[in-house]
C-alpha cells in the first residue's frame, strides 16, 4: 500500500497538461498549471477542456489524498462530473483544489474550484461523484 507521505503522482493525461501540485491547504493539494500551448484556446485564453482537466485531477487529488490518510487504496472510477465555467481563464497560471463533500464506503461526492489570481474569484467549479472499488 502506498505511503500517505509519498508525493502525489498525478495521471498521465494531468502530467501532458502540465498540471503539478505547488502545496496543500486543509491538507488537500494544491493544483496549479502555468498557461502555454498545452492549455490554449482561444488566444490569450485558457482552453474550457484544460480547465475541466485540471479540475478533474484536483478532485482525484484531494479524494486519493483523503483515501490514502485513511489507509484506503481503491481504485476510483468517475460517475459523473459536472463542471461550471464561471470566468474565462487568462493567459497566466491557474489553480485548483478539491474538497470531499460526502465520503462513503462505495462513493464519494467531490467540490472542486479553480482560480488565478483572487481564490475568492473562482473560474470554474465542478461537482463530481465518484464509485470507490
Amino acid at each position: 500500500m502506498p505511503d500517505a507521505r509519498e508525493p502525489l503522482e498525478l495521471p498521465a493525461y494531468a502530467r501532458s497538461l502540465g498540471i503539478t501540485v505547488c502545496g496543500e491547504e486543509a491538507g488537500m493539494p494544491v493544483l496549479t498549471v502555468a498557461f502555454g500551448p498545452a492549455v490554449e484556446g482561444h488566444p490569450a485564453h485558457f482552453h474550457g477542456g484544460a480547465t475541466a482537466g485540471l479540475l478533474e485531477a484536483a478532485g482525484y487529488a484531494a479524494l486519493h489524498t483523503a483515501l490514502l490518510a485513511a489507509g484506503r487504496d481503491p481504485q476510483l472510477k468517475p460517475i459523473n462530473i459536472t463542471v461550471q465555467y464561471l470566468a474565462a481563464g487568462k493567459s497566466k497560471p491557474s489553480f485548483a483544489i478539491g474538497r470531499i463533500t460526502r465520503l462513503g464506503r462505495r462513493n464519494a461526492n467531490v467540490a472542486v474550484e479553480a482560480w488565478q489570481d483572487d481564490r475568492t474569484r473562482p473560474i470554474a467549479a465542478a461537482v463530481m461523484n465518484i464509485l470507490i472499488v
